[in-house]
């Protein structure tokens, strides 16, 4: 392969987020990959720190294009670039928009079990998390379309939060349920906020469907946001793009951003954001094989190892997501005691709230070598748990 995904960067006492970790901890748990971000964007950073000068700064043309450019390749839609509105972040974002478009004490839909944060931008900004729980048969989610219409239908309902692609279960939406969700929305005068920060990460099959391509009326109630975070391993760079084809829509969005000051670059977001989507398509290409190859490692190793636990199959993000149902009901119990048996730091599905208390949330974007460890710990901790 061209890239390294092979090496684990040090990061211990590095400010990381993800490696504040006592001796021989390992985490596996925040959305937080254990590779080098692309070269290509490393020396666009480079290139402007060498600058030398700091100053205000705003994005133009080149960046929008290189949104635009970057989802007609990478997903066969292409936005206008007028539909798009640079802001520092897909979850600063959220907020500004559930503040913007939600009145306190209005029901914001979300489909449990989902990220954690969708719940502290609703309830921060007082308004009520109302969810069309996704139903789950064992092995695979199913959207409840008769509760989704219903709850929409609701007068106090005023804006839904969509998961595309979901986090945690890791599902690819198809482009006949992404229509028919921002058609429901639309018939009940609900705005659809899609989160698609995961976009980038479907590691086989068809593409996801970005929820600004549906057809019809439905788009104009329709906003997506993107970012290079995820995709790159570039969350610190705090740069998104939301993207709304109705200009109404649109200007109610940009007036919160703004207002909310979350709407300015830092000194590398834009030069690192045209990097990625000009030159990172070879980098997520070998990406996405390294982590089919770390996920059929992990299934295989599961069902061999760890019988008990049930991976649930999703074709997006490089998280997976686990049944624990037959070894306990208390998922944060159970990654408390993984963690102080073992080391491995996990996420306990409780945190996504629907059934997510039978599950258990890992992060696979790490080098094998790193898997390998952690799913030699999981197993250590799942067999002296059940003693």
């Amino acid at each position: 392969m061209k890239y390294d995904f092979t090496t684990i960067p040090d990061r211990s006492h590095t400010d990381s987020v993800k490696w504040d970790v006592k001796p021989g901890e390992l985490p596996m748990w925040i959305a937080d990959m254990d590779f080098k971000t692309a070269p290509e964007i490393i020396v666009a950073m480079k290139d402007k720190v060498n600058l030398g000068a700091f100053g205000y700064e705003w994005p133009k043309d080149d960046y929008f294009n290189a949104v635009a450019d970057w989802y007609e390749q990478e997903h066969g839609h292409r936005p206008k670039t007028d539909w798009m509105i640079f802001t520092t972040g897909v979850v600063p974002a959220i907020s500004s928009i559930v503040r913007r478009i939600a009145h306190i004490g209005d029901n914001v839909l979300v489909q449990e079990p989902v990220y954690n944060v969708f719940y502290n931008s609703i309830e921060n900004n007082g308004r009520h998390v109302l969810s069309n729980d996704l139903q789950f048969d064992g092995s695979s989610y199913q959207i409840d379309w008769k509760d989704l219409e219903k709850k929409l239908a609701l007068p106090l309902t005023t804006l839904m939060i969509f998961c595309n692609p979901h986090n945690p279960i890791g599902k690819v939406w198809t482009r006949d349920e992404v229509q028919r969700v921002a058609d429901l929305c639309h018939k009940h005068h609900v705005t659809l906020l899609s989160d698609e920060i995961h976009g980038d990460l479907v590691r086989e099959g068809d593409s996801y469907t970005p929820a600004f391509s549906v057809a019809g009326a439905a788009r104009q109630s329709i906003i997506s946001l993107v970012s290079p975070s995820k995709t790159f391993n570039v969350a610190a760079l705090h740069a998104a793009t939301a993207i709304v084809p109705n200009k109404n829509l649109r200007d109610m969005v940009n007036r919160g951003i703004n207002s909310d000051e979350v709407s300015e670059p830092n000194l590398l977001a834009i030069p690192a954001t045209i990097a990625a989507y000009k030159k990172g398509h070879e980098w997520l290409a070998q990406l996405k094989e390294q982590l089919k190859k770390n996920f059929v490692f992990v299934d295989d190793f599961i069902e061999k190892n760890i019988p008990d636990v049930k991976v649930i199959h999703g074709r997006a993000t490089y998280l997976i997501w686990l049944d624990v149902a037959k070894i306990t009901d208390n998922s944060t119990a159970l990654a408390n005691y993984i963690r102080k048996e073992t080391g491995l730091i996990v996420s306990a599905g409780s945190v996504y709230r629907g059934n997510g208390h039978d599950f258990l949330r890992l992060n696979l974007a790490c080098p094998m070598k790193m898997v390998q460890d952690g799913m030699h710990r999981l197993e250590k901790g799942i067999a002296s748990y059940n003693k």
